[in-house]
Protein backbone atom coordinates (compact mmCIF):
# COMPACT_ATOMS: atom_id res chain seq x y z
CA UNK A 1 0.00 0.00 0.00
CA UNK A 2 1.18 3.54 -0.70
CA UNK A 3 1.81 6.49 1.59
CA UNK A 4 -0.99 8.80 2.67
CA UNK A 5 -2.00 11.82 0.68
CA UNK A 6 -0.96 15.17 2.27
CA UNK A 7 -4.49 16.10 3.40
CA UNK A 8 -4.93 12.74 5.14
CA UNK A 9 -1.81 12.64 7.30
CA UNK A 10 -3.28 13.15 10.77
CA UNK A 11 -2.73 9.48 11.64
CA UNK A 12 0.49 8.79 9.79
CA UNK A 13 2.63 9.11 12.91
CA UNK A 14 1.25 5.69 13.82
CA UNK A 15 3.20 2.65 12.71
CA UNK A 16 2.06 0.53 9.82
CA UNK A 17 0.90 -2.98 10.68
CA UNK A 18 2.88 -6.05 9.74
CA UNK A 19 2.25 -7.48 6.28
CA UNK A 20 -0.83 -9.69 6.45
CA UNK A 21 -3.79 -11.21 4.67
CA UNK A 22 -7.22 -9.99 5.73
CA UNK A 23 -9.74 -12.82 5.32
CA UNK A 24 -13.41 -11.83 5.48
CA UNK A 25 -16.10 -14.46 6.00
CA UNK A 26 -19.38 -13.01 4.78
CA UNK A 27 -17.70 -10.99 2.04
CA UNK A 28 -20.97 -10.52 0.15
CA UNK A 29 -22.90 -9.46 3.24
CA UNK A 30 -24.21 -6.16 4.54
CA UNK A 31 -21.62 -5.68 7.30
CA UNK A 32 -18.73 -6.05 4.86
CA UNK A 33 -20.20 -3.51 2.45
CA UNK A 34 -21.37 -1.00 5.07
CA UNK A 35 -18.47 -1.01 7.52
CA UNK A 36 -15.53 -3.33 6.89
CA UNK A 37 -14.55 -2.22 3.37
CA UNK A 38 -15.24 1.51 4.05
CA UNK A 39 -13.02 1.18 7.15
CA UNK A 40 -10.23 -0.44 5.14
CA UNK A 41 -10.61 2.33 2.56
CA UNK A 42 -10.22 4.99 5.27
CA UNK A 43 -7.14 3.22 6.64
CA UNK A 44 -5.63 3.07 3.17
CA UNK A 45 -6.39 6.76 2.67
CA UNK A 46 -4.54 7.49 5.92
CA UNK A 47 -1.56 5.31 4.92
CA UNK A 48 -2.26 2.79 7.69
CA UNK A 49 -2.62 -0.46 5.79
CA UNK A 50 0.43 -2.72 5.43
CA UNK A 51 2.62 -2.27 2.36
CA UNK A 52 2.29 -6.03 1.73
CA UNK A 53 -1.41 -6.79 2.03
CA UNK A 54 -4.23 -8.79 0.52
CA UNK A 55 -7.96 -9.13 1.14
CA UNK A 56 -9.59 -12.54 0.78
CA UNK A 57 -13.36 -12.51 0.50
CA UNK A 58 -14.88 -15.85 1.49
CA UNK A 59 -18.37 -16.63 0.20
CA UNK A 60 -20.42 -19.83 0.34
CA UNK A 61 -21.51 -19.25 -3.25
CA UNK A 62 -18.48 -18.39 -5.31
CA UNK A 63 -18.17 -15.41 -7.61
CA UNK A 64 -15.39 -14.02 -9.75
CA UNK A 65 -12.82 -11.60 -8.36
CA UNK A 66 -14.11 -8.87 -10.68
CA UNK A 67 -17.71 -9.39 -9.59
CA UNK A 68 -16.79 -9.17 -5.91
CA UNK A 69 -14.66 -6.09 -6.51
CA UNK A 70 -17.50 -4.42 -8.42
CA UNK A 71 -19.93 -5.21 -5.62
CA UNK A 72 -17.57 -3.85 -2.97
CA UNK A 73 -16.99 -0.69 -5.01
CA UNK A 74 -20.74 -0.12 -5.22
CA UNK A 75 -20.98 -0.55 -1.47
CA UNK A 76 -18.07 1.81 -0.94
CA UNK A 77 -19.69 4.53 -3.03
CA UNK A 78 -22.94 4.07 -1.11
CA UNK A 79 -21.62 3.80 2.45
CA UNK A 80 -18.26 5.64 2.48
CA UNK A 81 -17.99 8.32 5.17
CA UNK A 82 -16.11 10.65 2.80
CA UNK A 83 -15.88 11.25 -0.96
CA UNK A 84 -14.35 8.21 -2.64
CA UNK A 85 -11.02 8.75 -4.37
CA UNK A 86 -10.96 6.30 -7.28
CA UNK A 87 -7.18 5.85 -7.11
CA UNK A 88 -7.29 4.88 -3.41
CA UNK A 89 -10.29 2.59 -3.95
CA UNK A 90 -8.54 0.89 -6.87
CA UNK A 91 -5.39 0.26 -4.80
CA UNK A 92 -7.49 -1.37 -2.12
CA UNK A 93 -9.82 -3.41 -4.30
CA UNK A 94 -7.13 -4.77 -6.60
CA UNK A 95 -5.92 -6.64 -3.49
CA UNK A 96 -9.27 -8.48 -3.24
CA UNK A 97 -9.58 -12.16 -4.14
CA UNK A 98 -12.78 -14.19 -3.83
CA UNK A 99 -12.65 -17.76 -2.49
CA UNK A 100 -15.58 -20.16 -2.17
CA UNK A 101 -15.78 -22.08 1.12
CA UNK A 102 -18.48 -23.50 3.37
CA UNK A 103 -17.89 -24.82 6.91
CA UNK A 104 -20.20 -27.74 6.06
CA UNK A 105 -17.67 -28.80 3.41
CA UNK A 106 -14.31 -29.62 5.03
CA UNK A 107 -12.62 -30.04 1.65
CA UNK A 108 -13.44 -26.42 0.76
CA UNK A 109 -11.40 -25.21 3.76
CA UNK A 110 -8.46 -27.40 2.77
CA UNK A 111 -8.63 -25.88 -0.70
CA UNK A 112 -8.91 -22.41 0.84
CA UNK A 113 -5.73 -22.99 2.85
CA UNK A 114 -3.85 -23.85 -0.34
CA UNK A 115 -5.20 -20.74 -2.09
CA UNK A 116 -4.36 -18.46 0.84
CA UNK A 117 -0.82 -19.82 1.06
CA UNK A 118 -0.33 -19.09 -2.65
CA UNK A 119 -1.64 -15.55 -2.18
CA UNK A 120 0.64 -15.05 0.83
CA UNK A 121 3.64 -16.08 -1.22
CA UNK A 122 2.66 -13.81 -4.12
CA UNK A 123 1.86 -10.83 -1.90
CA UNK A 124 4.78 -11.50 0.48
CA UNK A 125 2.57 -11.15 3.57
CA UNK A 126 4.81 -13.33 5.71
CA UNK A 127 1.99 -15.72 6.63
CA UNK A 128 0.27 -13.30 9.04
CA UNK A 129 -3.52 -13.78 8.90
CA UNK A 130 -6.52 -11.90 10.25
CA UNK A 131 -9.81 -13.81 9.96
CA UNK A 132 -12.85 -11.53 10.26
CA UNK A 133 -16.20 -13.28 10.89
CA UNK A 134 -18.70 -10.82 9.41
CA UNK A 135 -21.36 -13.54 9.58
CA UNK A 136 -24.47 -14.42 11.59
CA UNK A 137 -23.57 -15.60 15.12
CA UNK A 138 -24.56 -19.21 14.44
CA UNK A 139 -21.67 -19.44 11.97
CA UNK A 140 -18.92 -18.40 14.44
CA UNK A 141 -18.22 -21.81 15.95
CA UNK A 142 -18.51 -23.88 12.70
CA UNK A 143 -16.12 -21.53 10.87
CA UNK A 144 -13.66 -21.48 13.77
CA UNK A 145 -13.73 -25.29 13.98
CA UNK A 146 -12.84 -25.63 10.30
CA UNK A 147 -10.14 -22.97 10.52
CA UNK A 148 -8.68 -24.87 13.44
CA UNK A 149 -8.94 -28.29 11.80
CA UNK A 150 -7.32 -27.07 8.58
CA UNK A 151 -4.43 -25.50 10.50
CA UNK A 152 -5.15 -21.96 9.31
CA UNK A 153 -5.29 -20.61 12.88
CA UNK A 154 -2.36 -22.55 14.33
CA UNK A 155 0.48 -20.38 15.62
CA UNK A 156 4.05 -21.57 16.10
CA UNK A 157 6.43 -19.89 18.54
CA UNK A 158 8.33 -17.20 16.68
CA UNK A 159 6.19 -17.72 13.59
CA UNK A 160 3.56 -15.56 11.91
CA UNK A 161 0.49 -14.45 13.87
CA UNK A 162 -3.05 -15.69 13.22
CA UNK A 163 -6.01 -13.78 14.72
CA UNK A 164 -9.75 -14.27 14.82
CA UNK A 165 -12.18 -11.33 14.89
CA UNK A 166 -15.69 -12.15 16.15
CA UNK A 167 -18.63 -9.75 15.83
CA UNK A 168 -21.42 -9.33 18.37
CA UNK A 169 -23.67 -10.77 19.66
CA UNK A 170 -21.33 -13.12 21.49
CA UNK A 171 -23.89 -15.61 22.78
CA UNK A 172 -27.57 -15.13 23.55
CA UNK A 173 -27.39 -15.77 27.29
CA UNK A 174 -24.86 -16.81 29.93
CA UNK A 175 -24.91 -20.50 29.01
CA UNK A 176 -24.41 -19.91 25.26
CA UNK A 177 -21.66 -17.33 25.87
CA UNK A 178 -19.78 -19.80 28.07
CA UNK A 179 -20.25 -22.54 25.47
CA UNK A 180 -18.96 -20.32 22.64
CA UNK A 181 -15.96 -19.20 24.70
CA UNK A 182 -15.16 -22.82 25.54
CA UNK A 183 -15.48 -23.82 21.88
CA UNK A 184 -13.19 -21.05 20.62
CA UNK A 185 -10.61 -21.56 23.36
CA UNK A 186 -10.22 -25.19 22.31
CA UNK A 187 -9.09 -23.91 18.92
CA UNK A 188 -7.12 -20.73 19.68
CA UNK A 189 -5.57 -18.97 22.66
CA UNK A 190 -7.30 -15.97 24.24
CA UNK A 191 -4.72 -13.54 22.83
CA UNK A 192 -5.73 -14.57 19.29
CA UNK A 193 -9.44 -13.69 19.77
CA UNK A 194 -10.69 -10.16 19.11
CA UNK A 195 -14.35 -9.80 20.19
CA UNK A 196 -15.22 -6.58 18.39
CA UNK A 197 -17.74 -3.92 19.46
CA UNK A 198 -17.86 -0.91 17.14
CA UNK A 199 -18.88 1.40 20.02
CA UNK A 200 -15.34 1.16 21.36
CA UNK A 201 -14.02 2.57 18.09
CA UNK A 202 -15.68 5.91 18.77
CA UNK A 203 -13.31 8.65 19.89
CA UNK A 204 -15.44 9.82 22.82
CA UNK A 205 -15.75 6.31 24.23
CA UNK A 206 -11.97 5.88 24.16
CA UNK A 207 -11.64 9.35 25.66
CA UNK A 208 -13.45 8.26 28.84
CA UNK A 209 -10.20 6.63 29.98
CA UNK A 210 -8.21 9.77 29.21
CA UNK A 211 -10.82 12.04 30.82
CA UNK A 212 -10.74 10.05 34.04
CA UNK A 213 -7.10 9.13 34.42
CA UNK A 214 -5.18 11.93 32.66
CA UNK A 215 -6.88 14.81 34.50
CA UNK A 216 -6.19 15.38 38.18
CA UNK A 217 -9.50 17.18 38.74
CA UNK A 218 -11.82 14.26 37.96
CA UNK A 219 -10.52 11.04 39.51
CA UNK A 220 -10.53 12.37 43.15
CA UNK A 221 -14.30 12.99 42.92
CA UNK A 222 -15.14 9.93 40.80
CA UNK A 223 -16.72 7.93 43.62
CA UNK A 224 -19.74 7.46 45.93
CA UNK A 225 -18.77 10.46 48.05
CA UNK A 226 -19.43 12.90 45.22
CA UNK A 227 -21.50 11.11 42.55
CA UNK A 228 -25.23 10.67 43.10
CA UNK A 229 -25.93 8.35 40.16
CA UNK A 230 -24.95 7.52 36.57
CA UNK A 231 -27.21 7.43 33.49
CA UNK A 232 -26.25 5.62 30.28
CA UNK A 233 -28.53 6.18 27.29
CA UNK A 234 -28.42 4.63 23.81
CA UNK A 235 -31.54 5.79 21.93
CA UNK A 236 -32.17 4.98 18.27
CA UNK A 237 -34.67 6.50 15.84
CA UNK A 238 -34.71 3.52 13.51
CA UNK A 239 -37.25 0.76 13.93
CA UNK A 240 -36.46 -2.89 13.36
CA UNK A 241 -36.89 -2.50 9.60
CA UNK A 242 -36.03 -5.67 7.67
CA UNK A 243 -34.35 -7.37 10.63
CA UNK A 244 -37.60 -8.74 12.08
CA UNK A 245 -36.51 -12.37 12.21
CA UNK A 246 -33.22 -11.62 13.97
CA UNK A 247 -34.63 -8.98 16.29
CA UNK A 248 -37.67 -10.96 17.41
CA UNK A 249 -35.36 -13.72 18.61
CA UNK A 250 -33.02 -11.23 20.28
CA UNK A 251 -34.67 -8.10 21.70
CA UNK A 252 -33.20 -4.86 23.01
CA UNK A 253 -31.63 -6.36 26.14
CA UNK A 254 -29.58 -9.02 24.36
CA UNK A 255 -28.83 -6.79 21.39
CA UNK A 256 -27.47 -3.80 23.30
CA UNK A 257 -26.87 -4.22 27.03
CA UNK A 258 -24.18 -6.93 27.48
CA UNK A 259 -22.07 -5.29 24.78
CA UNK A 260 -22.61 -1.59 23.97
CA UNK A 261 -24.02 -0.34 27.27
CA UNK A 262 -21.79 -2.51 29.47
CA UNK A 263 -18.72 -1.35 27.56
CA UNK A 264 -19.66 2.23 28.45
CA UNK A 265 -20.44 1.24 32.04
CA UNK A 266 -17.14 -0.58 32.51
CA UNK A 267 -15.09 2.39 31.26
CA UNK A 268 -16.98 4.76 33.57
CA UNK A 269 -16.86 2.51 36.63
CA UNK A 270 -13.55 0.60 36.39
CA UNK A 271 -10.71 1.13 38.85
CA UNK A 272 -7.51 2.82 37.62
CA UNK A 273 -5.35 0.20 35.89
CA UNK A 274 -1.78 -0.26 37.10
CA UNK A 275 -0.57 0.31 33.54
CA UNK A 276 -2.17 1.46 30.31
CA UNK A 277 -1.86 -1.88 28.57
CA UNK A 278 -4.35 -4.46 27.37
CA UNK A 279 -3.95 -6.91 30.24
CA UNK A 280 -4.35 -4.32 32.99
CA UNK A 281 -7.21 -2.39 31.39
CA UNK A 282 -9.18 -5.50 30.43
CA UNK A 283 -8.74 -6.97 33.90
CA UNK A 284 -10.20 -3.85 35.54
CA UNK A 285 -13.14 -3.80 33.11
CA UNK A 286 -13.87 -7.45 33.83
CA UNK A 287 -13.65 -6.82 37.59
CA UNK A 288 -16.26 -4.08 37.56
CA UNK A 289 -18.69 -6.12 35.45
CA UNK A 290 -18.24 -9.04 37.83
CA UNK A 291 -19.10 -6.66 40.70
CA UNK A 292 -22.56 -5.83 39.30
CA UNK A 293 -24.99 -6.92 42.01
CA UNK A 294 -26.92 -10.09 41.20
CA UNK A 295 -30.70 -9.74 41.46
CA UNK A 296 -33.38 -12.28 42.30
CA UNK A 297 -36.55 -12.61 40.24
CA UNK A 298 -38.52 -10.07 42.30
CA UNK A 299 -35.69 -7.52 42.23
CA UNK A 300 -35.15 -8.02 38.49
CA UNK A 301 -38.79 -7.24 37.76
CA UNK A 302 -38.83 -4.22 40.07
CA UNK A 303 -35.59 -2.81 38.66
CA UNK A 304 -36.38 -3.19 34.97
CA UNK A 305 -38.79 -1.84 32.38
CA UNK A 306 -39.43 -3.41 28.99
CA UNK A 307 -41.43 -1.85 26.22
CA UNK A 308 -42.49 -2.46 22.64
CA UNK A 309 -43.23 0.24 20.11
CA UNK A 310 -46.55 0.91 18.45
CA UNK A 311 -46.91 2.65 15.11
CA UNK A 312 -46.05 6.30 14.74
CA UNK A 313 -44.27 8.88 12.63
CA UNK A 314 -40.58 9.79 12.89
CA UNK A 315 -39.40 12.69 10.73
CA UNK A 316 -42.28 12.14 8.32
CA UNK A 317 -41.68 8.39 8.00
CA UNK A 318 -44.46 6.06 9.08
CA UNK A 319 -43.27 3.31 11.42
CA UNK A 320 -45.69 0.34 11.73
CA UNK A 321 -46.41 -1.44 15.00
CA UNK A 322 -43.52 -3.71 15.93
CA UNK A 323 -45.87 -6.71 15.82
CA UNK A 324 -46.83 -5.82 12.23
CA UNK A 325 -43.22 -5.84 11.09
CA UNK A 326 -42.24 -8.51 8.58
CA UNK A 327 -41.03 -11.76 10.22
CA UNK A 328 -42.22 -10.67 13.70
CA UNK A 329 -44.73 -12.89 15.51
CA UNK A 330 -48.15 -11.20 15.81
CA UNK A 331 -48.24 -11.97 19.56
CA UNK A 332 -44.55 -11.21 20.17
CA UNK A 333 -43.46 -10.16 23.67
CA UNK A 334 -39.95 -9.23 22.50
CA UNK A 335 -38.87 -5.90 23.95
CA UNK A 336 -37.74 -3.05 21.70
CA UNK A 337 -36.99 -0.83 24.73
CA UNK A 338 -35.36 -1.60 28.05
CA UNK A 339 -34.46 0.40 31.15
CA UNK A 340 -32.52 -1.09 34.07
CA UNK A 341 -31.35 -0.08 37.51
CA UNK A 342 -28.06 -1.73 38.49
CA UNK A 343 -25.78 -1.55 41.51
CA UNK A 344 -22.04 -2.23 41.71
CA UNK A 345 -20.83 -3.97 44.85
CA UNK A 346 -17.48 -2.38 45.53
CA UNK A 347 -15.99 0.38 47.67
CA UNK A 348 -16.06 3.08 44.99
CA UNK A 349 -19.68 2.67 43.92
CA UNK A 350 -21.57 1.35 46.97
CA UNK A 351 -24.97 3.08 47.07
CA UNK A 352 -24.61 4.71 43.61
CA UNK A 353 -27.28 3.46 41.18
CA UNK A 354 -26.50 3.01 37.49
CA UNK A 355 -29.53 3.59 35.25
CA UNK A 356 -29.36 2.20 31.71
CA UNK A 357 -31.85 2.69 28.87
CA UNK A 358 -31.92 1.83 25.21
CA UNK A 359 -34.60 1.42 22.58
CA UNK A 360 -35.73 1.46 18.97
CA UNK A 361 -38.09 3.87 17.15
CA UNK A 362 -37.55 6.73 19.59
CA UNK A 363 -37.93 10.44 18.94
CA UNK A 364 -34.21 11.18 19.11
CA UNK A 365 -30.96 9.42 18.24
CA UNK A 366 -28.56 9.89 21.12
CA UNK A 367 -25.83 7.99 22.96
CA UNK A 368 -24.75 9.67 26.17
CA UNK A 369 -23.25 9.00 29.58
CA UNK A 370 -24.41 11.46 32.25
CA UNK A 371 -22.62 11.62 35.61
CA UNK A 372 -24.89 13.30 38.18
CA UNK A 373 -23.00 14.85 41.09
CA UNK A 374 -24.49 15.23 44.55
CA UNK A 375 -26.34 18.42 45.44
CA UNK A 376 -24.26 21.16 47.05
CA UNK A 377 -25.35 22.31 50.57
CA UNK A 378 -28.18 24.82 50.16
CA UNK A 379 -28.08 26.46 53.62
CA UNK A 380 -25.80 29.37 52.69
CA UNK A 381 -28.41 30.66 50.22
CA UNK A 382 -31.23 30.57 52.81
CA UNK A 383 -31.68 34.36 53.03
CA UNK A 384 -31.41 35.03 49.30
CA UNK A 385 -33.97 34.80 46.47
CA UNK A 386 -32.39 31.51 45.36
CA UNK A 387 -34.98 28.74 45.56
CA UNK A 388 -33.35 26.09 43.42
CA UNK A 389 -29.92 25.10 42.18
CA UNK A 390 -29.31 23.62 38.74
CA UNK A 391 -28.14 20.03 38.79
CA UNK A 392 -24.45 19.32 38.34
CA UNK A 393 -23.88 16.92 35.44
CA UNK A 394 -20.86 15.81 33.50
CA UNK A 395 -22.16 14.65 30.11
CA UNK A 396 -20.15 12.51 27.71
CA UNK A 397 -21.76 12.59 24.26
CA UNK A 398 -20.99 9.69 21.92
CA UNK A 399 -23.63 10.11 19.16
CA UNK A 400 -24.56 12.12 17.17
CA UNK A 401 -22.31 14.80 18.68
CA UNK A 402 -19.01 13.65 20.12
CA UNK A 403 -17.97 15.78 23.05
CA UNK A 404 -18.03 16.48 26.77
CA UNK A 405 -20.01 19.11 28.65
CA UNK A 406 -20.22 20.18 32.28
CA UNK A 407 -23.37 21.68 33.80
CA UNK A 408 -22.85 23.89 36.85
CA UNK A 409 -24.26 26.92 38.67
CA UNK A 410 -23.16 30.54 38.27
CA UNK A 411 -24.41 33.95 39.40
CA UNK A 412 -26.58 35.93 37.00
CA UNK A 413 -25.13 39.47 36.51
CA UNK A 414 -26.85 42.10 38.67
CA UNK A 415 -27.04 43.35 42.26
CA UNK A 416 -29.22 40.49 43.55
CA UNK A 417 -28.02 36.93 44.15
CA UNK A 418 -29.63 34.99 41.36
CA UNK A 419 -28.23 31.68 40.19
CA UNK A 420 -28.55 29.98 36.82
CA UNK A 421 -27.30 26.70 35.42
CA UNK A 422 -24.84 26.97 32.54
CA UNK A 423 -22.83 24.54 30.44
CA UNK A 424 -19.20 24.35 29.41
CA UNK A 425 -18.99 22.44 26.14
CA UNK A 426 -16.19 20.66 24.34
CA UNK A 427 -16.90 19.27 20.87
CA UNK A 428 -14.36 17.19 18.99
CA UNK A 429 -15.18 18.81 15.68
CA UNK A 430 -14.45 22.28 17.11
CA UNK A 431 -10.94 21.39 18.29
CA UNK A 432 -9.66 18.62 16.05
CA UNK A 433 -9.75 18.28 12.30
CA UNK A 434 -10.54 14.65 11.56
CA UNK A 435 -11.98 12.88 8.57
CA UNK A 436 -15.42 11.27 9.10
CA UNK A 437 -15.04 7.60 10.04
CA UNK A 438 -17.11 4.44 10.46
CA UNK A 439 -15.91 3.80 14.02
CA UNK A 440 -14.27 0.53 12.92
CA UNK A 441 -10.99 1.97 11.68
CA UNK A 442 -9.28 2.06 15.07
CA UNK A 443 -10.50 -1.43 15.92
CA UNK A 444 -9.39 -3.02 12.63
CA UNK A 445 -6.04 -1.25 12.88
CA UNK A 446 -5.62 -2.53 16.46
CA UNK A 447 -6.42 -6.06 15.29
CA UNK A 448 -3.64 -5.83 12.72
CA UNK A 449 -1.03 -4.46 15.17
CA UNK A 450 -2.06 -6.91 17.92
CA UNK A 451 -3.35 -4.39 20.46
CA UNK A 452 -6.43 -5.91 22.14
CA UNK A 453 -6.99 -3.22 24.76
CA UNK A 454 -10.38 -2.28 23.24
CA UNK A 455 -11.63 -5.85 22.90
CA UNK A 456 -13.53 -8.00 25.38
CA UNK A 457 -11.91 -10.94 27.10
CA UNK A 458 -13.82 -14.18 27.82
CA UNK A 459 -14.31 -13.40 31.52
CA UNK A 460 -15.66 -9.93 30.69
CA UNK A 461 -18.20 -11.34 28.23
CA UNK A 462 -19.40 -13.89 30.76
CA UNK A 463 -19.60 -11.32 33.56
CA UNK A 464 -21.84 -9.18 31.35
CA UNK A 465 -24.21 -12.05 30.64
CA UNK A 466 -24.17 -12.99 34.33
CA UNK A 467 -25.50 -9.52 35.14
CA UNK A 468 -28.37 -9.60 32.60
CA UNK A 469 -29.38 -13.25 33.03
CA UNK A 470 -31.75 -12.52 35.97
CA UNK A 471 -33.72 -10.11 33.78
CA UNK A 472 -33.92 -12.61 30.91
CA UNK A 473 -35.16 -15.32 33.29
CA UNK A 474 -37.68 -13.07 35.05
CA UNK A 475 -39.13 -11.73 31.80
CA UNK A 476 -39.41 -15.20 30.29
CA UNK A 477 -41.38 -16.36 33.32
CA UNK A 478 -43.58 -13.24 33.30
CA UNK A 479 -44.46 -13.57 29.61
CA UNK A 480 -46.59 -10.65 28.40
CA UNK A 481 -47.18 -9.44 31.95
CA UNK A 482 -45.33 -6.19 32.56
CA UNK A 483 -44.63 -5.46 28.88
CA UNK A 484 -45.40 -1.79 28.21
CA UNK A 485 -46.16 -0.11 24.90
CA UNK A 486 -44.92 3.23 23.59
CA UNK A 487 -45.61 5.20 20.45
CA UNK A 488 -42.87 5.31 17.80
CA UNK A 489 -41.26 8.76 17.96
CA UNK A 490 -41.85 9.12 21.71
CA UNK A 491 -39.33 8.97 24.58
CA UNK A 492 -39.97 5.29 25.25
CA UNK A 493 -41.80 3.17 27.81
CA UNK A 494 -43.50 5.30 30.52
CA UNK A 495 -42.29 2.99 33.27
CA UNK A 496 -38.71 4.16 32.69
CA UNK A 497 -39.61 7.52 34.29
CA UNK A 498 -41.17 5.72 37.27
CA UNK A 499 -38.02 3.64 37.69
CA UNK A 500 -36.12 6.81 38.63
CA UNK A 501 -39.01 8.74 40.17
CA UNK A 502 -39.40 6.29 43.01
CA UNK A 503 -35.76 6.99 43.91
CA UNK A 504 -36.41 10.76 43.83
CA UNK A 505 -34.51 11.11 40.55
CA UNK A 506 -35.29 11.70 36.88
CA UNK A 507 -33.74 11.10 33.50
CA UNK A 508 -31.72 13.94 32.07
CA UNK A 509 -33.70 15.53 29.26
CA UNK A 510 -32.17 14.77 25.87
CA UNK A 511 -32.53 17.02 22.89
Amino acid sequence: MTDALPQQTQLTSQKKPDPCSFVIFGATGDLTHRLVIPSLYNLEAAGLLPDKFCVVGVARNGMSNDDLRDSLMQGLRQFATRPVDDAIAKRLLECVTCIEADPKDAASFDAMRSQIEKLEAARKTGGNRLFYLATPPNAFAPIARELGRSGLLKEEEGGPWHRLVVEKPFGTDLASAKALNAELLKIVDEHQIYRIDHYLGKETVQNILVLRFANGMFEPIWNRNHIDHVQITVDEKLGVGHRGSFYDATGALRDMVPNHLFQLLSLVAMEPPARFDAQAVRSEKAEVLAAIQSQNEEEALRNSVRGQYLGGTIEGVEIPDYRKTEDVRPDSTTETYVALKLAIDNWRWAGVPFYLRTGKALGIKRTEVAIKFKQAPFAMFMNTPVDVLAENYLMIGVEPTEGISLQFNTKVPGPAIRISGVEMKFRYKDYFKAEPSTGYETLIYDCMIGDNILFQRADSVEAGWQAVQPFLDAWKKAGAKGLEFYKAGSEGAPGADELLKRDGRHWRKLG
